[in-house]
């Protein structure tokens, strides 16, 4: 499990948040890996990339969990 501080922010956008946990080596493969339909949140496969993902939620992509406060 990976724990993601916001550090101040109210949210981060769901394909950096990928990007910055180094679960997608880039922006696009980030992009690519939402619009597969590879990445989870909430339990819920998310197809937005610019999805506001905030503290309390759950990311779940490539068998990796990211949990945001």
């Amino acid at each position: 499990m990976i724990k993601f501080p916001l550090e101040g922010q109210d949210y981060i956008l769901l394909n950096q948040l990928l990007k910055f946990t180094g679960l997608a080596e880039s922006g696009g493969e980030a992009n690519q890996m939402i619009l597969a339909g590879q990445v989870k949140l909430n339990d819920t496969v998310a197809l937005e990339k610019r999805r506001k993902i905030k503290a309390g939620d759950v990311v779940l992509c490539e068998g990796q969990e990211v949990r945001v406060f």
